[in-house]
């Protein structure tokens, strides 16, 4: 078992989903973000109802210790409420690109991530 996850989000556009991703990559927060081609048809309880909507699926990876930054960088970058924000663990995976993933998201020096990404449109 491995740190490195895989954090899915969904947007309720592809400029939204683009601009997340490219901020976390920038931020080291994720060493990858692939916005996927086509909407997703996504049908959830909201309110006491039940809705459907079209969104971006986002796939992003990073690991266990940068979770909690990536999650807060997510949260002020999403136009939802209640954004969907789900890590799954990476049980396995080629040693090469696990070791790339590690080094793309581990900051800089001894100085945090740049968040001028984070705030950009």
């Amino acid at each position: 078992m491995t740190d490195k996850i895989m954090v899915m989000v969904t947007c309720g556009s592809r400029a939204e989903a683009k601009k997340i991703a490219r901020a976390v990559v920038e931020a080291r927060l994720a060493a990858c973000a692939n916005v996927l081609g086509s909407p997703v048809q996504s049908i959830y309880r909201w309110k006491g109802k039940v809705e459907t909507a079209k969104e971006v699926l986002v796939l992003m990876k990073s690991t266990r210790k940068r979770f909690s930054a990536l999650e807060r960088a997510i949260r002020r970058l999403h136009s939802y409420d209640t954004p969907e924000i789900i890590a799954v663990r990476i049980a396995e995976g080629a040693r090469a690109y696990l070791r790339w993933l590690e080094e793309s998201v581990r900051p800089t020096g001894n100085r945090r991530p740049s968040l001028l990404a984070l705030n950009a449109t």
